[in-house]
């Protein structure tokens, strides 16, 4: 693997293209970020009519073809890359657990819905393993992430404005008339529109430093602004909340265990097992907070009941929410939850799916993993401007996954940034690894 420039240490260089130049990565780049960030089919309509539209099979189909278009450039743009052998790591990890998954979704009652789920999960993931690998410098990176997320806000805005009606939650709206006269955006939903906020916001302030502040401060003023407007509490809160938990992260290095391992399993044990645990309920009641977390704690204590039944090899990927055992089993299961969309939870839906081990995997994965990759940067990397971002990300994501269904969703833009944020911080512990392998006289020269 090649060594990192002083002053591109964070970033793999990418190959044959100069720093901003213009070539296959960058295209690239930006075309997976407005695919992810925009959609193929933004401004959708919630009401009963936009339901109803006959054309939304051709906006599927059409949404197929562009995302296999995408993973069929990244892919061969990453198998002729110099660090093609980066493409999918850790395999020793993933390979067993994408097997798993496979395996547990042949079993089940819906196989096909659990092999459609891995193809799509494994495709992001190759996607996010090359993402990276496609800008040729950190400038150029914060450069491009700046202009996809101008973009974006851009095209938010122009809903608020021209298209209130797909932009704005209504009262005509079948599902949750309730969130009417919140900002969703382009997006599906207000609580989509705001965990997209948050990490708008967070690139702003990546590129404030990296790049330009005029353009993070926009963006970060731009993203503050709608997401207030979104009326997503939990993600309003979560924001300055990680802002100064990454903060206490980055300088105290003793404290990174308890806060990403002790913390999630503590927010984790107060959410979920408030629902299952009625004096731990009472408890939080106490102290003034939901204890229902916005009437998740039912879905919550029936995903638990059904986890009981099955806790080994779980019910398959996709094959238990929404699925006909659940929608047709009319008063035999006396529970409003059996109609929920997903458990509001990734940690509890990956082990209702596949199984305590599927949770172990997972587990090694998203969270042990990186704390071994921070662990291993020396000072300069490990308080640089784009480690921040990496971790900044990075504790958003699992600690709003205590609340949100967001682990092995392909499509969910929230889930592609995790990922290539994992894969920021392991090209930069391997960077780092590299640098310690030579001594400074058989260093090899570094790419610019």
């Amino acid at each position: 693997m090649r060594t990192a420039s002083p002053d591109n240490h964070t970033l793999p260089d990418a190959a044959g293209i100069g720093t901003g130049g213009i070539g296959a990565g960058p295209v690239l780049f930006m075309a997976i970020f407005l695919f992810f960030w925009i959609s193929m089919t933004p401004f959708v309509d919630l009401t009963g009519e936009g339901i109803l539209d006959p054309s939304a099979g051709n906006s599927n189909r059409l949404n197929q073809i562009v995302s296999l278009s995408l993973f069929a450039g990244t892919l061969c743009y990453g198998l002729l890359h110099p660090l093609r052998a980066t493409i999918l790591q850790p395999r020793a990890l993933l390979l067993p657990l994408f097997g798993w998954f496979l395996f547990v979704s042949l079993i089940s009652n819906h196989p096909m819905l659990g092999i459609k789920a891995v193809i799509l999960t494994v495709m992001a993931t190759i996607n996010a393993s090359i993402y990276l690998l496609m800008p040729s410098s950190e400038k150029q990176f914060a450069k491009m992430l700046a202009i996809g997320t101008l973009i974006m806000l851009a095209t938010a805005y122009y809903g608020i404005v021209f298209k209130p009606e797909l932009s704005i939650h209504q009262l005509s709206e079948l599902r949750e008339p309730m969130n009417a006269g919140m900002w969703r955006g382009h997006f599906p939903h207000k609580n989509s529109a705001a965990a997209a906020m948050v990490i708008a916001a967070f690139f702003g302030l990546f590129v404030m430093n990296a790049w330009s502040r005029l353009a993070g401060i926009t963006i970060v003023a731009l993203a503050i602004i709608f997401l207030v407007h979104t009326g997503g509490k939990t993600s309003s809160a979560m924001l300055p909340g990680i802002l100064i938990l990454a903060w206490v992260f980055e300088r105290l290095r003793f404290l990174r265990i308890p806060i990403a391992v002790g913390g999630v399993a503590l927010f984790n044990l107060f959410a979920v097992g408030s629902a299952v645990f009625r004096p731990l309920g009472e408890f939080v009641t106490s102290l003034g907070i939901d204890a229902t977390f916005t009437n998740r704690a039912d879905i919550w204590r029936f995903a638990f009941t059904a986890l009981a039944e099955n806790p080994i090899t779980g019910y398959g990927i996709k094959a238990f929410w929404q699925t006909q055992e659940l929608v047709y089993s009319g008063g035999s299961v006396e529970t409003w939850a059996v109609a929920a969309a997903n458990g509001h939870n990734s940690y509890l839906d990956i082990a209702l799916m596949t199984g305590i081990p599927g949770l172990f995997l997972t587990l090694l994965w998203v969270i042990f993993l990186p704390l071994r990759d921070i662990s291993r940067l020396p000072p300069a990397i490990e308080h640089s401007d784009l480690t921040r971002l990496f971790i900044r990300v990075w504790l958003y994501v699992i600690f709003n996954a205590g609340l949100e269904s967001l682990f092995f969703e392909g499509g969910n833009l929230l889930w592609f940034t995790f990922l290539y944020c994992l894969y920021g911080l392991r090209f930069q512990s391997s960077a780092t690894l590299t640098e310690k392998r030579f001594a400074p006289a058989e260093r090899p020269a570094a790419h610019a």
